[in-house]
């Protein structure tokens, strides 16, 4: 059963020029081992997140850094929630998620399902 999904674009260029003018942002979004990803990926993770904080409600006091985007032994994308997102999974008995990101040219998306 479907709990929630997610859907984000972010505009690359637009991005990357949020996050010159605020350094300290990459580190408030991203965990250490994505914020070496090339600005094109980092922009798809950035969806990512979004789109999962919308498939749980936008969830008060969520950190940014307690989801992010692992890859998996296949070289597919996973999502992996820890902390306030785990908690706000737990509560909407989110057991699954599925997630697609894709960029091309100066956009990026993600798309998450939440399911029980």
């Amino acid at each position: 059963m479907i709990v929630g999904i997610g859907v984000d674009v972010v505009q690359v260029s637009r991005f990357r020029a949020q996050l010159e003018r605020t350094p300290a942002l990459r580190e408030r979004l991203f965990v250490p081992a994505e914020r070496e990803l090339n600005m094109r990926s980092l922009a798809a993770r950035f969806a990512a997140k979004e789109a999962i904080a919308k498939a749980l409600g936008a969830p008060v006091g969520m950190n940014w850094q307690h989801c992010q985007v692992v890859v998996d032994a296949a070289g597919d994308p996973q999502v992996q929630v820890d902390g306030t997102v785990a908690e706000a999974a737990v509560a909407k008995d989110v057991q699954y998620w599925h997630l697609s990101l894709s960029h091309d040219g100066d956009l990026a998306t993600a798309m998450v399902v939440a399911e029980r």
